[in-house]
């Protein structure tokens, strides 16, 4: 599983990337998790607001610092 923190790094970008990284850790799942900074590479996803969250492609949230238990539910968990 490859997930994706896309921001530039600003306070709710960090606390969204700490919370995936927790979320995988505590669930015990096989995941890579990446810091997408990079303005045109987030773009590529189709998003324009951060913090966002990418689970294998697929865009799960945008805007907004997701909870734990949305992680987990992400995760299959």
């Amino acid at each position: 599983m490859l997930i994706k923190v896309l921001g530039p790094g600003c306070r709710k970008c960090l606390e969204t990337e700490k919370l995936v990284q927790e979320a995988v850790r505590e669930s015990g799942c096989e995941a890579t998790v990446e810091h997408v900074r990079d303005i045109a590479q987030i773009a590529q996803h189709g998003v324009f607001t951060t913090p966002a969250v990418v689970v294998d492609g697929e865009v799960k949230s945008v805007g907004r610092v997701p909870s734990k238990a949305d992680i987990k539910k992400w995760l299959g968990k």
